[in-house]
């Protein structure tokens, strides 16, 4: 691989990073050469499970258990990353909840839990890891086909992502002067765990995987490369764009 898309040398917090698309980022970082922080809030099954595979690797990746949606899981992450980390190459930002239900079934407090992760979190991340960003810096945030599609059952959702994307183009034309760059990787259907909560996940995802050009559905290693080719100094050009990894999904119609 070229030297422009090694990760030697730089080190990364991947926020969401012990399940799905994140896990396989947070793999792909390390084996490209840096040293990774993956934070999760809940799982730690998964996240022992990541750092086993990392360790049987002798690679630089370590978790943290950390409530992004609160003052003091914010200041826990910030402690650990100061002590294993100290300065930033990047953030990857793939954390994300949410419900799957009709518009009309919908509470105020779905709409509350789903933004303050979705979108609350990252702003407020984001303003706490400035300092510490090391540039020349990348962001990379991950949104979904819901962000610009209509998706079933998807409402809160999908807004959500579309101001994360929104929020993402603002800070990439903010951020570029100081050396950091900000884009939005959207991958498309990836079989994760998070199908399984989708009213007929496994149906919509074989419908996906029939109507994409490329006759499969998008792996998380293939999202996992794409983030990995944004941060790196490949892509050191690249600012505030979106990078659709979907085997052509999005160019064909129902």
């Amino acid at each position: 691989m070229d030297n422009a898309f090694s990760l030697d040398g730089k080190s990364f917090l991947v926020a969401g990073g012990t399940r799905g698309i994140g896990r396989a980022i947070s793999l792909q970082f390390a084996r490209a050469g840096a040293r990774v922080v993956a934070n999760h809030v809940r799982d730690e099954r998964s996240a022992r499970t990541l750092e086993e595979e990392a360790g049987r690797e002798s690679l630089s990746l370590s978790t943290c258990r950390a409530d992004l949606t609160s003052d003091k899981g914010l200041a826990h992450l910030e402690a650990y990353l100061d002590a294993h980390l100290g300065s930033l190459s990047g953030l990857v930002f793939c954390a994300a909840t949410g419900i799957h239900k009709p518009f009309e079934e919908l509470k105020s407090r779905h709409f509350d839990w789903t933004f303050a992760l979705n979108i609350r979190a990252f702003f407020e991340l984001t303003q706490m890891l400035l300092p510490k960003f090391r540039p020349p810096a990348s962001i990379v945030v991950l949104s979904s086909q819901g962000a610009r599609q209509v998706v079933p059952c998807y409402s809160l959702i999908g807004a959500s992502k579309g101001a994360l994307e929104a929020m993402a183009r603002h800070l990439a034309v903010e951020l570029a002067p100081q050396g950091v760059r900000v884009n939005v990787l959207s991958p498309g259907a990836v079989r994760t765990g998070a199908w399984a909560a989708m009213p007929d996940g496994e149906a919509r995802l074989a419908g996906a995987e029939k109507r994409t050009p490329l006759g499969r559905l998008t792996t998380p290693e293939e999202a996992a490369r794409a983030a990995q080719f944004l941060s790196s100094d490949a892509a050191e050009g690249i600012v505030g764009q979106t990078l659709i990894v979907d085997g052509g999904m999005s160019l064909v119609g129902e």
